[in-house]
């Protein structure tokens, strides 16, 4: 949704890139404070998890993302 690269997410994470790759590609499970790093930066950037309510776990654009985020898709 943000169309970040893998080295986008890295940065924003504060996470290397081998972190990322290994968790898309299922070859680790990255640490819980790496998961919060990782989803921490996508709210920062304005997006919004969507707990699983009757409907689905998701992911939407917040109605007023945050104005300092440099990497927000259009």
């Amino acid at each position: 949704m943000l169309d970040w690269s893998r080295g986008d997410l890295a940065r924003e994470s504060g996470l290397s890139e081998r972190t990322i790759t290994d968790f898309e590609r299922g070859a680790r499970e990255p640490h819980d404070n790496n998961k919060r790093a990782m989803s921490s930066a996508m709210e920062a950037a304005g997006l919004e998890f969507i707990p699983a309510n009757g409907g689905g776990a998701g992911i939407r654009f917040r109605e007023n993302p945050s104005a300092d985020s440099t990497l927000v898709a259009p």
